[in-house]
């Protein structure tokens, strides 16, 4: 059966959302995702370096992510025909790990546990297809990278880009 590997943060939660919603309640700012249009946090808003680290080592940061819409039904549905991993870079944040498992499950029940994957490293991961936020994960990667479109990525090019979870459908069902 083939493989897919799937990222959790900016790929089936919004993690950059929540960071923002927390950092606009603390400094009364009011920045959205297109604010961050091909940047990362800190190059928005150099207070965000000093912040990110506290808001993901309290364990609800992870808890409260919402999931990005259609994630849900598309990958039951992939389920159905493909070997479906989620894979996570855990290791740089390791209070997220027991908080990101409960997401899962709580999420995406549906699931084998046995196939979430918290590592540090993705070039590990053996799989056909990797969808993933973080174009460095996809260098490393052995299979064929997907990038799936986040704000921080819109500039990246040379990868398979998919923008949405229906767009993801379409190119593997």
């Amino acid at each position: 059966m083939i493989r897919i590997a799937i990222d959790m943060d900016e790929v089936i939660s919004h993690f950059s959302a929540k960071c923002l919603e927390l950092f606009n309640e603390e400094f009364q700012e009011n920045y959205t995702p297109q604010h961050l249009q091909g940047k990362k946090l800190a190059d928005l808003d150099d207070r965000f370096e000093m912040k990110v680290d506290q808001y993901l080592d309290n364990e609800s940061f992870f808890l409260e992510l919402e999931v990005i819409k259609d994630s849900q039904e598309v990958i039951k549905e992939l389920s159905a025909q493909y070997e479906i991993y989620i894979v996570t870079a855990a290791m740089e944040f390791p209070a997220s790990l027991a908080p990101k498992y409960q997401w899962l499950k709580k999420h995406f029940s549906f699931l084998n546990e046995k196939n979430f994957v918290f590592c540090g490293d993705k070039s590990i991961i053996h799989a056909d297809y990797l969808i993933d936020d973080t174009p460095s994960n996809l260098e490393a990667f052995q299979g064929i990278g997907i990038l799936f479109t986040a704000p921080h990525n819109t500039n990246a090019t040379g990868y398979t880009r998919l923008n949405n979870w229906i767009e993801v459908a379409d190119y593997f069902l």
